[in-house]
């Protein structure tokens, strides 16, 4: 039987545990699909998601801007605040499919005749913002 200052040394030593090991950056998700952040702010945001003219999912009707958004894909314009395209990205990344791009909702929704959306279908196939979403998401 353990005597009591064996049971207190058990318990310290217990305590003590494992040093904490720096294993760098917090992983993604696992099975959360994470292309390349930079072309997201240079590419996807401008010419795909808000672009100037009636097609863009934050301009005028805010369909999903933060304020006033309608789904779970709300969006801050990153125009007064520049870190607002970090957290653009986290929320645009929920809604890919790194296995099936061509799958993603972010890709299916406003496209013609696959998806409902209530903002109505903004592309067709093969046009060049859906493309480009592909060509993005399967990098």
């Amino acid at each position: 039987m353990l005597g009591s200052r064996s049971l207190l040394v058990v318990f310290l030593l217990g305590l003590a545990g494992c040093p904490t090991v720096d294993l760098g950056d917090t992983p993604p998700d696992p099975g959360v699909c994470r292309p390349d952040p930079g072309t997201f702010r240079d590419v996807i945001w401008p010419e795909v998601l808000a672009p100037s003219g009636a097609d863009s999912c934050v301009g005028q009707s805010g369909c999903h801007a933060l304020e006033t958004g309608r789904s779970a894909l709300r969006l801050e314009d990153p125009t007064s605040d520049p870190t607002a395209h970090d957290r653009n990205y986290n929320v645009v990344t929920r809604f890919l499919n790194c296995g099936s791009p061509d799958a993603s909702s972010l890709v299916t929704k406003p496209l013609s005749g696959v998806d409902p959306h209530g903002g109505g279908d903004l592309f067709d196939p093969g046009d060049d913002p859906v493309v480009t979403l592909i060509t993005w998401i399967d990098s």
